[in-house]
């Protein structure tokens, strides 16, 4: 056990070094962590903001459907199938898929093409 005063001293290093190892340490998780998930979040409330009737969505659910009509300012209703038309939440909506044909099969049906 470190008893004597000068090994405590020289064990536990200056207060100016610890304090720059602490604000190293937290820009590191600035620039790894927060800063990502703001410019995450930023770019989904641009996405939320441009929604509009005839977008094809895809639901945190996994619901694909088409934007019927914009509710209110966090509201929209989509068709899910014909004539199904559900409420929703803008924040529930995940992404806009730019092209129908872009609509995410299933892995059974990849699979089965893979296989022929």
């Amino acid at each position: 056990m470190l008893t004597h005063p000068v090994l405590l001293a020289q064990a536990s290093g200056s207060p100016s070094s610890l304090f720059i190892f602490i604000a190293g340490m937290f820009a590191i998780m600035y620039f790894l962590m927060i800063r990502p998930q703001q410019k995450q979040l930023k770019e989904h409330r641009t996405l939320l903001a441009g929604l509009k009737k005839g977008d094809v969505v895809v639901t945190q659910g996994g619901v694909i459907g088409k934007i019927d009509q914009v509710v209110s300012d966090n509201e929209v209703r989509v068709e899910i199938a014909n004539n199904v038309k559900v409420r929703l939440l803008k924040s529930s909506v995940q992404k806009v898929l730019k092209d129908p044909a872009e609509t995410p099969k299933s892995d059974d049906a990849k699979a089965e093409k893979e296989s022929k």
